[in-house]
């Protein structure tokens, strides 16, 4: 992390592209732009007609010649010419102007932890198509343990859980690297899916794809917690009929129903734990679990955490954008190494 500061420094703008939303910082003028990571193409002319939150207003209610893509999966760019296409317009006329003007144009990127060549390159490829002579990587773990205030750079141990819509990432961090990591295939795409399954067999109803968000899915406030409402009004379609249907849904169900794929996220801050040295266990004792990323707001997730570890569990202020705003901190230079100099006899 010393040696990269440095470079990060250098940088004039800063991109997350996350499986839900894309969001970029720009060296001076902060974060310019936080939308979802979708494009609506028309597939008779390639043209684009919509990104972001128009776009994603469009899913579920196009004709066939408009299709309605995501270009980033996972956190890793899959279709490297429509993510470019999506930032350019994402960025608008006025802020690539700015950057062009900039002599070498210089990027920095997050990707997940151990993200392979393959995923690594897409990302720089990316950045290099909108003009980027230079593209830094740099771990989203690290980033966003940067973003909610961590002092990753000291000898103490922090962890940090990031929960994005296609897996979780868990981390134990010290002296600004990473001590012990695991990525776990489980995100908030996979709760989401267990509540739509769990209606369709229980209720025979279908989610229109705007209501399968379960913080969407109101149970207002903490529905999804044990002192939420008992049941709460579901609007969606008959399996059978294919009418519009309206039912009841017991939330203590739904809760359940999020259970199964949560389970993996425990078993995947066991093994970072079992596999960390004791000392910095001992410090985790008392810190706890820092969760940031945007499937860490789903209401009870860190209730269901403290239960099962027994140890603290935060929620960062702004979990969402804490992977941006930490790389937008090491390019602002807010971020200072510790210095470890070497001994001379």
């Amino acid at each position: 992390m010393t040696a990269s500061l440095e470079q990060l420094r250098r940088c004039h703008f800063a991109v997350d592209l996350g499986a839900a939303r894309t969001r970029v910082y720009v060296k001076g003028a902060g974060l310019v732009v936080d939308q979802p990571s979708v494009a609506a193409v028309n597939t008779r002319t390639g043209a684009l007609i919509a990104v972001g939150d128009f776009a994603e207003k469009m899913t579920g209610r196009t004709p066939d010649y408009i299709r309605v893509v995501r270009p980033v999966s996972g956190g890793t760019v899959v279709d490297i010419e429509m993510a470019q296409r999506m930032l350019r317009h994402l960025l608008g006329d006025k802020i690539r102007r700015s950057l062009r003007r900039k002599p070498i144009l210089r990027a920095a990127a997050c990707t997940p932890h151990d993200a392979d060549p393959l995923a690594q390159r897409a990302a720089i490829e990316t950045l290099v198509g909108l003009g980027a002579r230079r593209v830094e990587l740099v771990d989203t773990l690290i980033a966003a343990a940067v973003g909610c205030g961590l002092p990753v750079e000291r000898p103490e141990a922090t962890m940090v859980l990031v929960c994005g819509a296609a897996a979780t990432q868990v981390a134990v961090l010290s002296l600004g690297s990473i001590v012990n990591a695991v990525r776990i295939p489980v995100g908030g795409e996979a709760v989401d899916h267990a509540i739509v399954q769990h209606l369709r067999h229980q209720h025979e109803l279908m989610l229109p794809s705007q209501s399968v968000r379960p913080l969407q899915l109101a149970l207002s406030g903490n529905g999804l917690t044990a002192s939420g409402p008992a049941s709460t009004e579901i609007h969606g379609r008959d399996v059978a009929t294919g009418l519009a249907r309206s039912v009841q849904v017991d939330t203590a169900a739904v809760r359940d129903a999020i259970q199964t794929p949560l389970t993996a996220v425990l078993d995947g801050i066991g093994k970072v734990l079992r596999d960390c040295p004791p000392d910095l266990v001992a410090d985790l004792a008392d810190r706890g679990i820092m969760m940031v990323g945007g499937s860490a707001l789903l209401p009870g997730f860190d209730q269901m955490l403290r239960q099962a570890t027994g140890m603290p569990v935060h929620i960062a202020e702004r979990p969402e954008v804490c992977a941006v705003e930490g790389l937008g901190a090491m390019l602002e230079g807010r971020i200072e190494p510790l210095a470890l100099d070497p001994i001379t006899d």
